[in-house]
C-alpha cells in the first residue's frame, strides 16, 4: 500500500521476521501507531481501527501471525475480481439527443392531450435545440428540431401543440461547444 509508504513496508518484513509472538505483537502494535500518525486519523475510533488492522493484514500478504484486536477481512475477498457490469445496448437514432430523450419523446406520444404535455413538448424541444448546439452548432435550428421531433413522435397533434412554441435562449456553451468552433475556424482558414 503506497499510501503508507516504505518505510512501513519495511517494518513489516521486520515484524514478520521476528521469532517471539509477544514481542511480534508489541511490534503490529506500533506499526498500527504509526500508520494511524501518517494517515492523519483518531486511532482510537473503530472504525479507524479496524482499517488500520486490515491494512496491515494487507501489507504483509496476511502472513503476520498475531492476535488481532478486530475482526479482519480475507484474503479471498480482497482478491476477489468483481463481476462484470452489465452495459444496455440499446440504438440511439440520434447520438447527440441522447437515451433519456428519446425516453421522453415515447412518454411523450403516450400522455393525453393538454396542457401538461404542451409543457413537456416545449422542454424537450428546449433540451434537444440545447444538445444539438453542444455538439454541432453548424447545423443546429430550430427546424431541425421539430422535424426530428416529428420523425420520433410520428403525431401531428404533439407538432400543432409546438407551433407556436418560442425556444428558450440558449446558456451555458459547453466545452464541446467550444471545441467545435475552434475546430471548424482552424479548418476554415485554408
Amino acid at each position: 500500500m503506497k499510501s503508507y509508504g516504505r518505510t512501513v513496508q519495511e517494518m513489516v518484513k521486520h515484524c514478520l521476521a521476528i521469532q517471539d509472538r509477544d514481542e511480534r505483537q508489541q511490534c503490529a502494535n506500533t506499526i498500527i501507531q504509526v500508520m494511524a500518525r501518517l494517515s492523519q486519523e483518531n486511532p482510537t475510533n473503530p472504525i479507524v481501527q479496524s482499517k488500520l488492522w486490515n491494512h496491515l493484514a494487507i501489507i504483509s500478504d496476511f502472513k503476520l501471525d498475531i492476535d488481532y484486536p478486530v475482526q479482519i477481512i480475507r484474503k479471498e475477498d480482497v482478491m476477489q475480481r468483481p463481476q462484470p457490469m452489465s452495459v444496455p445496448q440499446t440504438q440511439i437514432r440520434h447520438r447527440h439527443y441522447g437515451h433519456i430523450v428519446e425516453q421522453a419523446l415515447s412518454c411523450l406520444k403516450d400522455m393525453e392531450e393538454g396542457p401538461e404535455r404542451d409543457a413537456l413538448a416545449g422542454q424537450i424541444a428546449d433540451r434537444m435545440r440545447q444538445s444539438l448546439f453542444t455538439w454541432n452548432p453548424d447545423v443546429m435550428s430550430e427546424e431541425k428540431v421539430m422535424r426530428d421531433i416529428e420523425q420520433y413522435t410520428q403525431s401531428q397533434e404533439i407538432m400543432d401543440s409546438l407551433e407556436g412554441h418560442k425556444f428558450a435562449p440558449l446558456q451555458n456553451v459547453s466545452v464541446m461547444a467550444q471545441f467545435n468552433k475552434k475546430k471548424s475556424k482552424k479548418y476554415n482558414r485554408t
